[in-house]
C-alpha cells in the first residue's frame, strides 16, 4: 500500500473499509449480470468510462497510508484497460455448447474470486464473458472490493446507471420493505404482566444476544458437520444458482403470517438439514450449527440516488453499514428423519429474528468493533470478524433488487445475482430479487460441499414448505 507524506484534504477510509481490506481479510462482492443480447466492445467501454466510473469518487481512488498510519482515499487516473478484462475460452471441438460455457463461467468466477486486487489501482474490475451460456448471451461480472461499500451501496450505484427495459423514461423501483410489526396489533386488552414483559424483554434479549455474539466470536464454535470443516484457511469455492418465484414465496408468507426473509431463511435451513442427511446417512441432524445473517443497519430500506448517499449526514449513507445476526439452524430429532413438519423451520426462524429485532445486541456489537478499532487497530477487528465467521457454519446475505427488468446501455438483463469472496465460510448463500424472481446463489467450498446435492435439497425444501403452507387454511 502506498505511503504518502502529505495527506491533508484526502477523504479518510472508514473503519469498516480498513478492516475489510487488511492483511487478515480482503473481501469482495461479485455481481453477475446476464445479458439477453451481446454487447459491442466500444459500447461497453463507453458505458464503463462515462457512466459507471463517475458514479462515486472511490471508483477512481486508491487506498493510501499517511504518516500517522491513517488510511485515506487518494484520487488517481484510471486506465480502463487495467480494469476491464475479456477472457478467451475455446473448446477442443472448436465451438462450445452453452453447457460447456456454463462450466467455464463457473470456473472463471471461482478463479477471479480468489485473486487479490492490486493495491496500486482502484479496487474494482469488470469481466466480460463473450460466450453464450444456458442463462445469457453474454455475462458481465463486476468485482468490487467491499471497502468501497456494502451490497446496499453497490446495488444503488448499479441501479443509478441502468434503465428500465420496458420504458427507460420511468424510474427504477424496488419493493418497499416494511418494518417488522406483530401480527396482533390490538394492544387495548394487554394486561399489566404483558406490559412489564414487553418493557423488560428487550433488556433481557440485548444481554443474551450480545453475550452470545461475544462468545461465538471468541471461544464457542459450531460443531463440525457436512457444512463446516473447521478449516482455518480460505479455500476455493464454486457458485451455482437457483431461481424461485417471488409470487410463490409471498403466498407462503401470507399464509404463515411471516416475512419474505423468514420464508427464504426457513427454506435454506430446511435444505441444509436435508443436505446433511443426504450427504451421509449417519449425519447428526442435531448439531449446533449457526448461520451468520448479514443485516443492513440503515434506517431506510429503499434505494436512494448516489448523490444523496454521499452527502454528509445522509439518512441513507454510502459505505458499509451492516451487522451480523447469529441465527441457529433448527435441529431435527433422530425420530423425525422424514422431516414431518417442514414449516417449523420457518416458524422458528421467524421467532428468533423477531426476538433479535427487539434487542440492541447488534448495536452493542457494532460499538465493540469501534472500541477495538480505536484501542487496537483494523487488523484486530479483522481477526475478530474472521474468527466469528470461522466459528459459524454458514453465511446468508440478502439484497433487495428492482421490481422491473432492467437494461444496460439498451441491453436487457435476463438475470442478476451476486456472491461474496474473502470470508472463510464453507457455505455461503446470497439472495437477490429481480423482476419477480428470487435468485439464490450457493457458494460452496470445492471438494467439501456437494453443490449439486445442496441445490437439489434447496428445491426439495422449497416444495415441502410450499406444499404444507398451501394446505393451511
Amino acid at each position: 500500500m502506498e505511503l504518502i507524506k502529505e495527506d491533508d484534504g484526502l477523504e479518510p477510509v472508514s473503519p469498516s473499509g480498513q478492516y475489510l481490506n487488511s492483511k487478515v481479510m480482503s473481501v469482495s462482492i461479485l455481481g453477475i449480470l446476464e445479458l439477453e443480447i451481446p454487447i459491442d466492445d466500444s459500447q461497453a467501454m463507453s458505458f464503463f468510462r462515462d457512466i459507471f466510473l463517475p458514479i462515486n469518487p472511490r471508483f477512481s481512488s486508491i487506498m493510501v497510508t499517511g504518516e500517522k498510519g491513517a488510511r485515506k482515499w487518494k484520487k488517481v487516473g484510471v486506465n480502463m484497460e487495467n480494469h476491464v478484462h475479456v477472457p478467451s475460452f475455446s473448446s477442443p471441438k472448436g465451438s462450445s455448447s452453452p453447457s460447456e460455457n456454463d462450466s467455464f463461467l463457473k470456473s472463471y468466477i471461482s478463479q477471479i474470486a480468489m485473486q487479490p486486487f492490486p493495491q496500486g489501482q482502484p479496487l474494482w474490475e469488470i469481466h466480460i464473458i463473450k460466450c453464450p451460456t444456458s442463462e445469457a448471451q453474454e455475462t458481465l461480472i463486476f468485482k468490487l472490493h467491499h471497502a468501497l461499500g456494502d451490497g446496499y451501496s453497490l446495488v444503488a450505484a448499479l441501479l443509478s446507471c441502468l434503465q428500465r427495459a420496458d420504458d427507460p423514461s420511468l424510474p427504477v423501483t424496488s419493493p418497499s420493505v416494511k418494518k417488522f410489526s406483530s401480527a396482533n396489533k390490538d394492544d387495548r386488552n394487554i394486561g399489566l404482566r404483558k406490559v412489564v414483559s414487553r418493557c423488560f424483554s428487550p433488556l433481557v434479549n440485548t444481554v443474551r444476544d450480545f453475550g452470545w455474539s461475544l462468545l461465538k466470536s471468541t471461544c464457542v464454535k459450531d460443531d463440525l458437520s457436512p457444512i463446516r470443516s473447521g478449516s482455518e484457511s480460505l479455500q476455493p469455492y464454486s457458485v451455482s444458482t437457483i431461481t424461485f418465484s417471488l409470487d410463490q414465496i409471498k403466498e407462503i408468507k401470507s399464509r404463515l403470517r411471516v416475512t419474505v426473509n423468514d420464508v427464504i431463511s426457513g427454506v435454506i435451513f430446511l435444505a441444509t438439514r436435508l443436505y446433511m442427511q443426504r450427504v451421509s446417512t449417519n449425519s447428526n441432524l442435531s448439531t449446533n450449527s449457526t448461520a451468520l445473517v448479514l443485516l443492513n443497519t440503515r434506517n431506510l430500506r429503499d434505494y436512494k440516488p448516489v448523490r444523496d448517499m454521499v452527502r454528509p449526514n445522509s439518512e441513507s449513507p454510502w459505505g458499509n453499514h451492516f451487522a451480523f445476526l447469529h441465527v441457529p439452524i433448527p435441529k431435527v430429532k433422530p425420530s423425525d428423519s422424514q422431516f414431518s413438519d417442514p414449516l417449523k423451520f420457518v416458524h422458528k426462524t421467524h421467532e428468533v429474528i423477531k426476538r433479535k429485532r427487539s434487542s440492541f445486541g447488534v448495536i452493542l456489537t457494532g460499538k465493540l468493533l469501534e472500541i477495538m478499532q480505536k484501542c487496537r487497530n483494523a487488523e484486530a477487528v479483522a481477526k475478530h470478524i474472521s474468527r466469528t465467521a470461522r466459528n459459524s457454519s454458514m453465511g446468508i446475505s440478502n439484497v433487495i433488487g428492482p421490481i422491473h427488468k432492467l437494461s444496460l446501455a439498451n441491453h436487457p438483463l435476463r438475470g442478476v445475482y451476486f456472491t461474496v469472496a474473502g470470508i472463510p465460510w464453507n457455505l455461503l448463500i446470497t439472495i437477490f430479487s429481480y423482476a419477480g424472481n428470487l435468485r439464490v446463489a450457493v457458494g460452496a467450498e470445492q471438494g467439501f460441499i456437494d453443490s449439486e446435492l445442496y441445490n437439489h435439497s434447496l428445491l426439495d425444501a422449497f416444495d415441502m414448505i410450499l406444499r404444507d403452507a398451501c394446505q393451511k387454511q
